[in-house]
């Protein structure tokens, strides 16, 4: 199990603030918590805003976002 209960390979579809760090790329959920993103793409234009990420969980806290859109 991962962070909301759910099991790695779930699908997310969540919205919240994307953070960039020195790592990478965070959201911070509207329901509490965050993810650390792994992108294909960087969305710089979205850094600091309230987005909407779709992908699927990979355990640990990572979310392999499919797509980032404004929310």
């Amino acid at each position: 199990m991962d962070i909301a209960g759910a099991e790695t390979g779930a699908a997310v579809d969540e919205t919240g603030r994307l953070i960039r760090d020195a790592a990478g790329f965070l959201l911070q959920r509207d329901l509490g918590g965050s993810y650390r993103l792994v992108l294909l793409r960087v969305p710089v234009d979205l850094v600091e805003k309230r987005v909407r990420v779709r992908g699927y969980h990979a355990g640990d806290g990572i979310v392999e976002a499919d797509g980032v859109a404004p929310a």
